[in-house]
């Protein structure tokens, strides 16, 4: 009786653990068996560039896209020859990138760069033949010193026994996953395909796109319009909420238990495609010919504020932007960057004098070369004054032409620095344009902004000194004489579609007269002249009247006040066709080392890009 009593005791508090004190623990693990829960992601949308000379023709080319990838991984327990294998990962995945980093690092080696020996005598042709020799062996000896490394990495995975998953590559081409698992027959080694977001166009235009990071359980998009329309592109994530059968099928109970994803909305862009890549192709070929630090160009529609191209150098491939080790690329300069812009913004010192009827082109002073400011000690100079002086009695076309400091102080002595702050607030400086584009600088006008602004600070900020601006401000305010003095706000997205069809449209958005109608057309004229006869030469295409404006300023020190020695920015602003411009470009360059002016870097490749673009418009000469 005792035995049975015990036995029943025990069943009973077994049954009474079972289905009261570990209730909750035995639910789950009973649902993890029967039911399931999925959450389903949605298609995160495209973005197109413009593929055709009319944007509204329909042409697209997507520059934003998903792909399917092969993701590798190794089943160390089912690996029979590590070595073999680990050997083969290496060629597979890593030996160009090896090649190619020691290249680099031996083409960078003064070594054997150098074309003199120590006595600055000629190299003898045995000495470059021991240096070719000794190349050939530190190449080799630093490329086996890196394959060992890498391999013995490999090995380690590979030699788990035990282990039956370690990842080897993501975003592989499936052909080659393929050609790696039937070369080991599959025997530890296989893949799975894996969406992922994918650039065609490498890092042509990276900086304006951005690009997707991944985490373990999320993915979003960074910098550039990846990261400001993330939740547009991204779309809404749907579930899946089943119950497992006997033989593991799913059984959805009804409606409720599933909710679909909601696929992300494309964006179609005002950027076109060839011109976006020609500017970057000459940016990049232009910027490294010179030994610039960093380069940008933005191309712009006028009379919309639609943005036709706009890239930066140096940029970065977002297919792979973890191998990016300056993350600081990842920035847009192009409304990220503020400078001081120097001699360009002496158009819009000219632009207030002649719309406020103070000036006309033919209006004359007396240039001396320099001219003293009151409370400041040093004369401003002009850029030409060691070599030639004052140039007498000259016009407001002549200041232009030959950009002379002292002119632009005149004309701002003749309106007042009240008046002309005034117009630099009108053309949009110190302020943020509002463009579709995450990290936008504002520039820094406050020398203008003071109850009372100092004569020193009005005067230099005449020729773009002391104040800073973005690109982007700098070729809207450009824009807005070309447009007939009237400024519009730029943009870069022409439409955003939605996953059911519907189009939303950007419209073009005025944001004000700045100056008057004849004012603007007076200053196009004078700029065509600056081409024609002044500093821009260089930025002339043959067959058209071209407008535009050089301006080579000084670098503001980080640690001191005053300006870096030896460091200048040069920028070169035009449109064409001057009678009716089918964009305004905006070229600039960080130090190039190799030429003084802006003349000889900015304004040739302006012109070998405005060529390029007129002769795809099919735009006729006219002279």
């Amino acid at each position: 009786m005792a035995i049975i009593f015990l036995l029943t005791g025990s069943v009973l508090f077994r049954l009474y653990s079972l289905q009261v004190l570990k209730y909750d623990l035995y639910t789950a693990l009973a649902a993890d068996q029967h039911q399931v829960y999925n959450k389903l992601k949605p298609d995160r949308g495209q973005i197109f560039f413009q593929n055709s000379p009319n944007p509204g023709s329909g042409e697209l080319y997507p520059v934003a896209t998903n792909k399917d990838f092969a993701s590798v991984y190794a089943v160390p327990q089912d690996v029979e020859a590590p070595s073999d294998m680990a050997e083969k990962l290496y060629e597979v995945f890593d030996r160009k990138k090896v090649e190619a980093e020691v290249d680099e690092l031996i083409a960078a080696d003064q070594y054997f760069s150098a074309t003199t020996t120590a006595g600055d005598g000629q190299i003898s042709p045995q000495d470059i033949k021991n240096r070719e020799e000794f190349r050939r062996i530190k190449r080799e000896m630093e490329i086996e010193s890196r394959k060992k490394v890498i391999i013995s990495a490999y090995l380690e995975k590979l030699s788990k026994k035990n282990d039956p998953y370690e990842p080897i590559k993501n975003k592989v081409e499936k052909e080659t996953a393929e050609t790696l698992k039937k070369e080991f027959s599959g025997k530890g080694i296989d893949y799975i395909m894996e969406p992922h977001r994918y650039y065609p166009e490498g890092s042509i235009g990276a900086q304006l796109l951005g690009f997707v990071g991944y985490t373990e359980d999320d993915q979003s998009g960074r910098y550039g319009l990846e990261g400001f329309f993330n939740e547009e592109l991204s779309g809404s994530a749907g579930s899946l909420r089943a119950e497992r059968s006997a033989n593991g099928s799913l059984i959805i109970i009804n409606d409720r238990e599933f909710n679909e994803p909601k696929n992300g909305s494309d964006l179609v862009l005002t950027i076109n495609r060839p011109i976006q890549f020609n500017a970057c192709q000459k940016l990049s070929e232009t910027a490294s010919r010179h030994g610039a630090d960093s380069g940008t160009i933005i191309v712009m529609d006028p009379k919309t504020g639609a943005i036709i191209a706009m890239c930066s150098w140096p940029d970065y491939d977002p297919n792979n932007y973890s191998q990016t080790e300056d993350i600081s690329v990842f920035n847009n300069p192009a409304v990220f960057d503020q400078y001081e812009p120097g001699s360009i913004f002496k158009v819009f010192t000219m632009a207030a004098g002649i719309d406020q009827g103070k000036v006309t082109p033919e209006t004359v002073y007396n240039d001396q070369g320099s001219v003293k400011i009151a409370g400041w000690p040093k004369p401003i100079k002009n850029s030409d004054f060691d070599t030639h002086g004052g140039h007498g009695q000259v016009n407001m076309l002549t200041v232009l032409e030959l950009s002379l400091n002292t002119g632009s102080i005149f004309v701002m002595q003749r309106i007042g620095a009240e008046m002309f702050a005034d117009y630099v607030r009108k053309f949009g400086f110190g302020e943020k344009t509002g463009i579709e584009l995450p990290g936008e600088g504002s520039g820094d006008i406050r020398n203008l902004e003071r109850e009372t602004i100092r004569p020193i600070e009005a005067a230099t900020a005449t020729f773009g000194q002391g104040i800073t601006v973005t690109p982007l401000q700098m070729i809207s305010a450009y824009a807005a004489i070309v447009n007939g003095g009237i400024l519009m706000k730029p943009y870069v997205v022409a439409e955003i579609i939605s996953p059911g069809g519907e189009r939303i449209k950007t419209q073009p958005k005025p944001i004000g007269r700045v100056i008057s109608e004849r004012t603007a057309l007076l200053l196009s004229g004078m700029m065509v002249r600056v081409v024609d006869d002044g500093h821009a030469k260089k930025a002339g295409v043959p067959g058209y009247y071209v407008g535009g404006k050089t301006g080579t300023a000084q670098v503001a020190g980080t640690d001191t006040k005053g300006y870096e020695t030896g460091k200048d920015i040069h920028t070169f602003v035009g449109f064409a066709p001057a009678e009716d411009p089918k964009f305004v470009m905006l070229v600039k360059l960080n130090d190039p080392k190799d030429v003084v002016w802006a003349d000889s870097s900015t304004a040739p490749l302006f012109s070998e890009i405005a060529g390029f673009i007129l002769n795809y418009y099919q735009v006729p000469k006219d002279r």
